[in-house]
């Protein structure tokens, strides 16, 4: 099982340069991991760029139902107490969102803080740095 961000995810859905190379990170995980605010993040980055004219609505259906399709089958960490705490100690330490920062407590407490050797799926420049400084092993190669 590998973490999914919400970076990551978008470009699953876009084909965007990157896609080919999450496809098969895709098909070769067991399980996908995500925060539970993974669909919010993604519904607003999907609306973002339908406002900005990057799709229309049809367009933007068939991305919706192929984002809840991918949600569907996913593992969801929950927002409790320990990814909140989690949250603000990466906030002191990596230069992060919030929402960012919820995304990789949220993995951390996935990974029961031992990160070593577990993938976090990552396109955001920030977020893999952090990911990585914490222990992950950051997907794909850029």
């Amino acid at each position: 099982m590998r973490w999914w961000d919400t970076s990551a995810l978008l470009s699953l859905l876009f084909g965007q340069s990157k896609t080919a190379d999450l496809k098969r990170l895709l098909a070769s995980d067991r399980g996908m991991v995500i925060w539970w605010g993974t669909q919010v993040e993604s519904v607003s980055g999907i609306c973002r760029l339908q406002r900005e004219n990057h799709f229309g609505a049809a367009e933007t259906n068939r991305i919706f139902k192929a984002l809840e399709a991918l949600l569907s089958t996913a593992y969801e960490v929950q927002p409790t107490e320990e990814v909140r705490a989690t949250a603000s100690r990466v906030l002191r330490i990596h230069e992060l969102r919030a929402a960012d920062a919820f995304q990789l407590a949220a993995a951390l407490v996935w990974a029961e803080h031992r990160p070593s050797g577990l993938g976090f799926v990552c396109l955001d420049r920030r977020l893999r740095e952090a990911a990585a400084r914490e222990g992950f092993e950051v997907l794909p190669d850029l």
